[in-house]
């Protein structure tokens, strides 16, 4: 079988990307003009070319090489390099004020072993920022959606959180059975641990739901009102104590 652990394709989740998740960090970002900001798990580039709008100097990593080849070609300005997030050997220690990490994470097995690298390469006080399927409601075969017949209302199932798991995710159902990628449940008190062992202090946290509107149909207004209470994704903003 074929084990991709990287972002395949940016628009993977639809717009989500373009329209929810792309607006949100910039707004957190605040990029100045002549800041290193590392896409860490940057896939083919798409967020590391809109961060550079801003004037920043970006650097890229990603452990597929040929999505590092299409992040190279779409956005020839950047330093991209193929390279596992826990073994950053072309990235220097203490030269970035910023890291992105944009649903990567959970694709990654060696959880502490990145925040660690992350620690290393960041200048003193700098941000690691976190984009994820929100652990708590999104979680690998174990969660879905239902719908209550009786009461008209849609809900979401949980069928476990606490315990990690390592899943295998067809990339393309029905296409291409043997391409997979893994994904790694954790809880939120695995990642809030493994960033203050490695030296972080988680100082913002948000949550972001869908922005999404339903067909019309029976069950649009049921799938709208719930859209707006179960977030898609978590946001993490860490920042690197000072020794």
């Amino acid at each position: 079988m074929k084990q991709n652990t990287s972002w395949e394709n940016e628009f993977v989740l639809g717009n989500y990307q373009k329209d929810l998740i792309l607006p949100n960090l910039l707004r957190l970002l605040d990029i100045k003009k002549g800041e290193t900001i590392l896409d860490l798990g940057c896939g083919p580039g798409f967020f590391a070319k809109e961060f550079s709008k801003k004037g920043a100097k970006i650097i890229g990593a990603d452990i597929a090489e040929e999505l590092i080849l299409i992040a190279k070609k779409n956005f020839p300005e950047g330093d991209f390099s193929v390279s596992p997030a826990d073994n950053l050997k072309s990235v220097k220690d203490k030269s970035v004020d910023k890291i992105t990490l944009i649903l990567a994470i959970q694709n990654m097995e060696n959880l502490q072993g990145v925040f660690a690298e992350c620690n290393r390469v960041l200048k003193p006080n700098g941000k690691l920022f976190l984009v994820m399927n929100h652990p708590a409601f999104r979680v690998p075969k174990a969660s879905s959606w239902g719908w209550d017949e009786e009461n008209k209302i849609q809900y979401r199932r949980i069928g476990s959180y606490i315990s990690e798991s390592k899943t295998k995710i067809q990339m393309h159902p029905g296409e291409n059975p043997d391409e997979f990628t893994l994904s790694f449940h954790r809880s939120l008190q695995v990642y809030f641990k493994a960033l203050q062992k490695s030296g972080f202090s988680v100082t913002r946290l948000e949550e972001w739901n869908s922005n999404k509107k339903s067909e019309p149909g029976p069950r649009r207004e049921a799938e709208d009102r719930i859209r707006k209470e179960i977030p898609l994704f978590l946001f993490l903003e860490a920042r690197k104590d000072l020794k």
